[in-house]
């Protein structure tokens, strides 16, 4: 395996992706990375990216690992015996493992989606809880050793603070009896002692030893006689209280030494986790997708190179210089690119100049069968950015890194070779055509398919005719080698070379005719022009300069050149003719479809309003007939006419039900026209029902079936719902011939009182709500009184009697309800309710 790291930047781009780590240890993985040899790893890798996508945005699920230390040192201490950790260190451990025990619940609850993840922190055992939770108990979060971490250390403690108080209240009556001696009145620390401060004049005035003078001399700092027990006494207490703290701090570090393994698969979950956190937050910063990895393919859409894209944006930011001199500036860049063959700073200069803040994505592809594709056109257009975006994207591809496209195929290279930019040197006694031939046989020998090779223009740097010649065979060697390979070039031979062979990919950099400046799109099936006069002109070369260098230009090479600028040129306006006609077709399509769905919804809504009518004219119906016969004193007539008028509703129910069904809606139009909609089928087979399926009810009418309940179905018809045996419902099939007479399929079942009947004498509400139960119910009474049906069963359950309450004042208040009672026990006793009804 060979990668030409160091020409692609690689490593600047590691650096891009290492921004984004929140810890030392995070950082230093990502700049470990490398191109791996096994496929298993790299797949691995581009599996723990995707799955830490799918967490966070679809999940919410992260992590946040800012503002931990790197352990490494600690863990490391930890593995040499008998030695302790100090508070500090004990502390960056234990907050590495709180965090990685964290991340470890979070990855656990979606386990079943994140495998890979899941396999980070899967060995990090939860028993080490045990020993964090005790370091966190027993130490301060600033480093100190809690009074609680252990009695003893809590009473020695309450008796240090006991004995510096009685020795401050002595040495204070021993500084009020030496009066004018002392110089202030402050019990003071010296040696680790405490010490009063006393005048130099007077210093024999009070009896003890002294522990030095004030910087100024005036001040001697005595420690009385009578308080050197008590501190020493003070000082043997603080000796009991270290070695205590020593204790602890050793029991504390003997606890992680028990738990070593898990520490030490803590520090690396952590450090896998924030190298894949950092890899997927540069993938939200610079739009990347997870490369999917291929046997033979290269393909880029819409790829950019990241730290050009990040010079833009840095760029785009700082207004330090003015327009004019930030122009200027640009200028005197480019012109030092030119001279220099430096292609990081081409990027940077050019597209900064000409682009601002924005770049130009490019999309083209390699196969095993058109492995080749030959780079021409303008000077600085942005063949190099080309050769460089391919190289990065596929190392960063298969060192397990997301890449800055909106889709990538990348093959699994062995060898991603560059030859760009001048390798000149002096000291190595290397002209610029024999540091590229150099750089180039090192290729030859270090390349192993599959692999990428980039050449930024193949042989220059000689005669113009052996460099041409020299290119086609560089190429064609890498190309018999298997090799996958994009080069650049000016010269004729190679431009040829790619439009005489259908397997070779002819691309250019588009140059704009018009404003004689690059755009730096990549254009697929064409070479281009060099357009060197033109660049030279537009930085600055003189005119007289450039009129003689046209004048000198051979005839048929500029012919040649203008014809490739005039073939660019027409493929630029079949492009954009073909761009507009798709346009102005996807705008003629958009107002086509909008014409219709205005005119489904204008029918939808005349359909609605005359359904509306007919539903008014029902209820004005009632209500009328119901006033007259309230006017009505003979109660016979009065029931009879009741009768009537409850007959003559459920007609009017009717009638809306057939015109919902007229040929004026579509449904009804289906039915008027012949061989439209037919029942039965010709197999004799009635095909199996399911919700949503178009049927034809008892009645003929064609609705859609919105709910099924063991053997009842609800079905939609119009506005209306009606319930149905599923027996007697037919599904509505398309035929060719004249729709035959519906034979209604009945089955005969017991009703209550032991007859044979075909309607639905039966309403199962439990576990409905009440305001289902309202629905279900209206509908059902109002059913089995259009059927004629005597007695209906209702089965609401027992519970907590609501629904039967219910039940029975909806009964209670319905005209169509001549009786209700329990049924039998047989049927259902209290748990059920059977009705009569008036017909």
């Amino acid at each position: 395996m060979s990668f030409s790291l160091e020409t692609l930047e690689f490593d600047s781009l590691l650096s891009l992706v290492a921004r984004n780590a929140q810890t030392q240890m995070g950082a230093e993985r990502i700049a470990e990375l490398r191109p791996v040899a096994s496929r298993i790893t790299l797949d691995k890798a581009l599996a723990e990216i995707s799955e830490t996508i799918v967490l966070n945005e679809e999940k919410q699920v992260t992590w946040s690992f800012s503002g931990l230390e790197d352990p490494t040192d600690s863990v490391a201490a930890i593995r040499i015996a008998n030695t302790r950790l100090d508070p500090i260190e004990l502390l960056e451990v234990a907050r590495v493992c709180t965090q990685a025990l964290l991340a470890r619940a979070a990855i656990q609850v979606e386990k079943d989606t994140v495998p890979t993840l899941w396999q980070i922190v899967e060995q990090i055992p939860l028993t080490l809880s045990d020993a964090v939770g005790e370091i966190t108990r027993k130490l301060l979060p600033g480093g100190e050793v809690s009074d609680d971490a252990s009695p003893e250390l809590a009473k020695l403690r309450r008796e240090i603070n006991a004995q510096r108080a009685r020795l401050t209240k002595s040495l204070e009556s021993a500084m009020r009896k030496a009066g004018t001696a002392i110089q202030d009145e402050i019990v003071t620390l010296r040696n680790d002692r405490y010490v009063i401060p006393v005048k130099t004049d007077f210093k024999g005035k009070v009896v003890g030893v002294a522990h030095g003078f004030s910087s100024s001399g005036a001040t001697v700092y005595v420690e009385p006689l009578d308080a050197i027990e008590a501190n020493n006494e003070l000082q043997n207490l603080k000796g009991k209280e270290e070695r205590e703290v020593a204790r602890i701090l050793f029991s504390l570090t003997e606890k992680l030494r028990e738990q070593l393994p898990a520490v030490e698969a803590a520090v690396d979950a952590v450090a896998q986790l924030d190298a894949i956190k950092a890899k997927v937050e540069f993938a939200r910063k610079f739009r990347c997708v997870v490369p999917e990895i291929t046997d033979d393919t290269l393909e880029l859409v819409d790829a950019r190179h990241p730290l050009l894209e990040e010079n833009l944006r840095r760029a785009s930011t700082q207004s330090v210089l003015s327009a004019d001199d930030a122009d200027n500036a640009d200028k005197e860049d480019y012109k030092k690119v030119i001279l220099k063959k430096s292609a990081s700073s081409a990027l940077s200069a050019v597209k900064g100049a000409e682009q601002n803040s924005t770049i130009v994505p490019s999309t083209f592809g390699l196969t095993n069968d058109s492995s080749i594709m030959i780079i021409s056109g303008a000077n600085a257009g942005g063949k190099t950015v080309v050769l460089k975006t391919a190289g990065l994207l596929s190392l960063m591809a298969i060192s397990g890194l997301p890449v800055p496209a909106r889709e990538a195929r990348i093959p699994f290279y062995r060898s991603v070779l560059a030859d760009i930019g001048d390798h000149q040197s002096l000291s190595a006694n290397l002209s610029t055509f024999s540091s590229h031939m150099s750089n180039i046989a090192s290729m030859i020998e270090e390349c192993q398919p599959p692999s990428l090779v980039l050449l930024d223009e193949a042989g220059t740097g000689t005669d113009p005719e052996e460099g041409s010649a020299l290119g086609v065979a560089i190429v064609d060697h890498f190309r018999s080698q298997g090799a996958h390979v994009i080069a650049s070039t000016h010269y004729r031979g190679l431009k040829m070379y790619a439009a005489n062979d259908e397997n070779i990919i002819n691309a250019s950099v588009e140059f704009d005719e018009k404003t004689l400046q690059p755009t730096y799109k990549l254009l697929i099936g064409l070479a281009g022009a060099s357009s060197g006069i033109e660049i030279a002109r537009r930085f600055g070369i003189a005119q007289n300069v450039i009129d003689v260098a046209r004048e000198n230009l051979d005839l048929s090479a500029q012919e040649a050149e203008d014809y490739l600028k005039r073939l660019q040129t027409e493929t630029k306006i079949a492009t954009d003719l073909r761009i507009a006609l798709e346009e102005e077709r996807e705008a003629v399509a958009l107002k086509y479809g909008s014409l219709e769905v205005e005119a489904v919804a204008k029918e939808k809504k005349r359909q609605k309003e005359f359904e509306q009518a007919l539903a008014r004219a029902v209820n004005d119906f009632d209500r009328q007939s119901t006033a007259f016969l309230q006017t009505i004193e003979d109660k016979a007539l009065r029931n009879k006419l009741d009768k009537e008028r409850l007959a003559r509703k459920a007609e009017l129910n009717r009638a809306i039900v057939s015109k919902v069904q007229s040929p004026k809606s579509k449904v009804g139009a289906a039915m008027s026209e012949p061989g439209a909609i037919a029942t039965g089928f010709s197999n004799g087979e009635q095909p199996e029902l399911a919700v949503g399926a178009k049927v034809v009810t008892s009645f003929g009418n064609i609705g859609t079936v919105e709910k099924m309940d063991n053997e009842v179905a609800e079905v939609l018809v119009g506005n209306l719902r009606l319930r149905e045996k599923i027996t007697d419902l037919q599904i509505a099939e398309s035929q060719d011939q004249s729709p035959k007479p519906k034979a209604r399929i009945t089955q005969s079942i017991s009703d209550l009182d032991g007859e044979t009947t075909d309607i639905s004498t039966e309403l199962n509400l439990i576990g409905r709500t009440t305001a289902d139960a309202e629905y279900e119910l209206d509908r059902f009474i109002d059913e089995a009184y259009m059927s004629r049906t005597p007695r209906v069963r209702i089965i609401h359950g027992f519970g907590t009697g609501a629904l039967k309450n219910y039940v029975h004042h909806f009964l209670k208040t319905s005209d169509l309800i001549a009786k209700f009672e329990f049924a039998p026990s047989s049927q259902g006793g209290h748990g059920a309710t059977i009705a009569e009804l008036k017909l």
